[in-house]
């Protein structure tokens, strides 16, 4: 089964909107930049988040994008990072009429992975409009062996 993972920053899920200092820096971050840019809903990318054979699964939304052309995912510093541009014409003409439409836009979306993870080791893939990054965790330190110590007694 699935588990949702969340880093000590994403554990303090902000309560309230205006409740700045409980998001990761990065969220607000991004959150400003889209807001500065005038991006809708329609212009954001949708990711989850979640942990499947011993890997941490991220999947984002990107359908009509060539990943090849318009895709870049990158990690530095712990930080996963999946930017990506979509340009979108469409034309329709019919008996005395012409419609012309396009959209264009750029997404980013940085997520900070667990700590331990190697950069190399992280893998994407993009099928059917959905790109998906892996990277496995890092092996958890067992948990240090508690020495009972003997109480004397005078």
């Amino acid at each position: 089964m699935n588990e949702i993972l969340r880093s000590p920053r994403q554990s303090a899920v902000s309560r309230s909107p205006f409740d700045l200092f409980a998001k990761s820096p990065f969220g607000m971050l991004d959150s400003l930049q889209r807001l500065f840019d005038g991006e809708n809903e329609n212009s954001t990318m949708r990711v989850e988040e979640f942990v499947e054979d011993n890997s941490l699964v991220v999947r984002a939304e990107l359908p009509g994008i060539d990943p090849d052309k318009d895709v870049e995912v990158s990690v530095a510093d712990g930080i996963l990072s999946i930017s990506a541009h979509r340009e979108d014409t469409s034309e329709t003409r019919s008996e005395g009429r012409y419609r012309s439409e396009f959209r264009y836009g750029s997404m980013l979306r940085r997520i900070a992975l667990p700590e331990g993870v190697g950069e190399s080791e992280v893998k994407a893939s993009y099928k059917d409009g959905i790109l998906e990054v892996r990277a496995p965790m890092p092996a958890q330190k067992p948990a240090p062996e508690t020495t009972k110590v003997a109480i004397t007694t005078e």
